[in-house]
């Protein structure tokens, strides 16, 4: 893959994460896929390493990055066939927003443990009747007193039980006019009145989906994100720009380890005449067109990090949907490619692929469907009316 738009200490941070990768590999991850464990011993590797909290400031323990070297991280590790889901939710959703609008104290007890690996968190967002849809979030927030109480309900929440807290949004109202808007609060792991069911997954993963009830879940006033509830909004968006283009890099990532595996198969595969399969017009060149798509999703998820790290909120919240969207779409065809080339070999666990069928898929849907990207790239850059 190129690194033609990328620095020396990126292309460095580049090799040095494929080398962990390559440590692991694919077999450990499908290992633990199985058996349903969450890669701890890597997990605890790349925090070791300050791989985990590149993005976030230097003060709390974190390498000082951005965007650009956390998706790095990412990505190198999918290329390698082991990658660390959790790393979109914790340091980029989670770790972001508490490091632009977190208060002191919420600083000083998260972003450290986040930065190491030794503490994450999960995002909770997506509800039943809702979606991500934060307009029709129905989680609601309560004052009583000097504390907050949480009610509703939460749905494909990732990592629940391997996280020490859920970064739960939910609404308040406004005291002026009434109307709900978007906050966002820490709730502990094991707060009572907040618990958490298994959503049996047909999908193999070591990040299990879990549904959320909170019932008048108590929290105390620093539970809260921030010194008010006045900037959930501006704290949503800027958890959610990173989320799609972490998203682009998981994606990314499991397309380029499905290509390098075809490629490798194609050049030593051997049917007709002696010659390898690879140089065959009919292989090559769907290998070549996933190559080609990869790559140009790359460029789109460097700018929107770019962006994201510059300060431009509204340009990157453009460029990391659209990232996200190419990515998604070029690891769906690269992974099926890459199956097709290997034939029934590729539906083998000796090759690896096959898992990767379903977990491309999934990129499709999350954390956003293509549709919605659609809707936004339309109505918020081609300004075309909306239908909803």
């Amino acid at each position: 893959m190129s690194t033609v738009l990328e620095t020396e200490e990126h292309k460095a941070l580049r090799a040095a994460v494929a080398a962990l990768g390559k440590r692991f590999g694919r077999a450990y991850a499908t290992e633990l896929f199985r058996n349903g464990e969450h890669p701890r011993e890597l997990w605890e590797e790349a925090g070791k390493l300050g791989y985990l909290g590149v993005n976030l400031p230097e003060e709390y323990g974190g390498g000082g990055g951005g965007m650009a070297e956390l998706s790095i991280v990412l990505e190198e590790l999918g290329a390698a066939g082991s990658p660390l889901l959790m790393m979109v939710v914790s340091p980029a959703i989670c770790g972001t927003v508490i490091a632009r609008f977190g208060t002191d104290e919420q600083k000083q007890a998260w972003l450290p443990g986040l930065s190491d690996g030794s503490l994450s968190m999960s995002f909770g967002i997506t509800e039943p009747d809702a979606g991500s849809n934060s307009h029709r979030i129905t989680t609601t927030a309560r004052r009583d007193g000097g504390d907050w109480v949480l009610t509703g309900r939460k749905v494909f929440i990732s990592g629940v039980d391997i996280s020490d807290a859920t970064l739960i949004v939910g609404r308040t109202e406004d005291a002026r006019s009434g109307s709900l808007k978007p906050c966002l609060f820490i709730v502990p792991r094991d707060t009572p009145g907040f618990t958490r069911t298994p959503i049996d997954m047909e999908l193999q993963s070591a990040e299990k989906q879990f549904e959320l009830v909170l019932d008048d879940v108590r929290l105390p006033a620093g539970a809260l994100v921030g010194e008010e509830a006045d900037t959930g909004l501006l704290q949503l968006f800027a958890g959610l720009n990173p989320e799609r283009i972490m998203g682009a890099a998981f994606s990314i990532g499991m397309g380029r380890y499905a290509v390098d595996k075809a490629v490798d198969y194609a050049r030593t595969r051997t049917v007709w005449k002696g010659a390898p399969i690879g140089s065959h017009q009919a292989i090559a060149h769907p290998l070549a067109q996933a190559h080609i798509e990869l790559e140009l999703a790359r460029l789109m998820m460097q700018k929107a990090a770019r962006l994201y790290d510059d300060g431009d909120d509204i340009g990157a919240g453009e460029a990391a949907n659209m990232a996200k969207y190419a990515a998604a779409e070029a690891c769906v065809r690269a992974v099926d490619q890459a199956v097709h080339t290997l034939g029934g070999n590729g539906l083998t666990r000796e090759y690896g692929l096959a898992s990767l069928i379903t977990a491309a898929r999934v990129s499709r849907i999350a954390p956003v469907s293509r549709e919605m990207i659609l809707n936004y790239v339309s109505h918020q850059t081609l300004g075309l009316p909306k239908s909803y």
